[in-house]
């Protein structure tokens, strides 16, 4: 029955965070003790402030009809403040927001409101792993600009400049960096807004869903500097720095133009989020910011524990993470070793072997643009993530 799907979705890649994932939980299953730094997921609740909101609306019985496809306006005001106050977004309004079922789900909105076949999108690498799919879906061809380990995996303005070309579309780019961990400065977006205002109908889209995990002070908006509201679609959420993964809220900031174009394309494939979600949402955006500053002090905590153990394998580089819960250390030292039966050529044999032989579960870098790679995440306990680096520390030191 292959001949009935669709060339589009046989040729997807699946999630390689989710499909590890889904590795994982099928040897827990097995009764296999498996320590999971797979996925980005807080390990943290929801705050209680935010459950309470979302038993209030619940009980008040006014939040099971369809929602507005855009979004609940006092939820879309509370967004476009936030973004005016805290971001410095000075003309961000209401009507610039559309709210989406996670910021997955808003970025593939934007790529098919944007995107004709044939059309290129200038990927910063490393990147998240549902980029690079999303666009080919929407008929785009990704084009990677890569950053390295000895500049913090962060790609230049000059290495933009010279991926444009006149079938441009947009830029994509993730700071706080899903898989590094590295913050863009001021003056490194500074530079890519230079370049951006230099080109017409080229597009930039802000992946700040990390924006509340930064270890390095306040997270700047590219769409604040001078002439690039206009150019730039900021995308973010409330999964990471509330806690709220499994609510699925999310949002965009865009130009008009294209925040009706979102809520157009919406309108057709899901509606509106679920409406208890979006005022959880509301009391998470509008209320007490204590939790999730605690939650992010708590994640530099486990960032320094995990340097501190990842520097005692041998073999191991890594760069020192600024935002977000990842390492991403170099691990070519491993690859052409064996031990258990087992030889490893790449990050992906790496990753299967720390698996069956650590019952660790990580990512592969190559998912994420970067096959020299893997992509550990520190959403875990103390004291999983001591038993986690001890098992890997005795796992590699075995490859010969």
């Amino acid at each position: 029955m292959n001949s009935i799907l669709s060339d589009r979705i046989i040729n997807m890649e699946e999630s390689a965070t989710l499909a590890m994932a889904k590795k994982a939980r099928e040897l827990k299953s097995q009764g296999i003790d498996i320590i999971g730094l797979s996925l980005g997921e807080p390990d943290f609740k929801t705050p209680k402030h935010i459950q309470e909101a979302a038993k209030d609306a619940i009980d008040e019985g006014k939040y099971f009809s369809y929602p507005p496809v855009a979004g609940y306006q006092d939820l879309r005001e509370a967004i476009a403040k936030k973004l005016r106050e805290e971001n410095e977004i000075s003309q961000a309004k209401a009507e610039n927001i559309v709210v989406s079922t996670g910021a997955k789900h808003s970025i593939a909105n934007v790529f098919m409101c944007m995107i004709n076949e044939g059309d290129e999108v200038v990927i910063f690498s490393p990147y998240w792993v549902s980029y690079a799919e999303i666009i080919k879906l929407a008929g785009g061809v990704p084009v990677l600009i890569e950053g390295t380990l000895e500049n913090n995996f962060k790609a230049t303005a000059a290495q933009l400049e010279a991926a444009i070309t006149p079938k441009t579309k947009a830029v994509i780019y993730s700071s706080p960096c899903n898989p590094t961990g590295s913050v863009f400065s001021k003056e490194e977006l500074e530079a890519i807004s230079e370049v951006i205002l230099k080109h017409d109908n080229i597009m930039v889209i802000a992946d700040e869903i990390y924006e509340l995990i930064n270890f390095v002070g306040r997270n700047y908006s590219i769409a604040s500097f001078p002439g690039m509201f206009e150019r730039t679609i900021t995308v973010n959420g409330f999964s990471k720095g509330y806690a709220m993964t499994g609510w699925r809220v999310g949002y965009i900031c865009a130009p008009l133009f294209m925040a009706k174009a979102v809520e157009k394309i919406q309108g057709q494939f899901t509606s509106g989020g679920t409406g208890i979600a979006q005022r959880a949402a509301l009391a998470g955006i509008s209320g007490d910011q204590t939790p999730s500053k605690e939650m992010a002090e708590a994640y530099f905590k486990r960032r320094e524990l995990v340097m501190g153990l990842l520097k005692e394998i041998p073999g191991i580089k890594t760069h020192v993470p600024e935002g977000a819960f990842y390492f991403f250390p170099d691990v070519t030292a491993f690859f052409g070793k064996s031990a258990h039966g087992k030889t490893i050529n790449n990050a992906d044999d790496l990753c299967l072997y720390l698996l069956e032989v650590a019952n660790v579960s990580l990512v592969t870098g190559a998912a994420f643009g970067a096959p020299s790679c893997v992509r550990l995440s520190y959403a875990a306990s103390e004291e999983e993530l001591k038993e986690a680096l001890g098992r890997m520390k005795k796992a590699l030191g075995e490859l010969a």
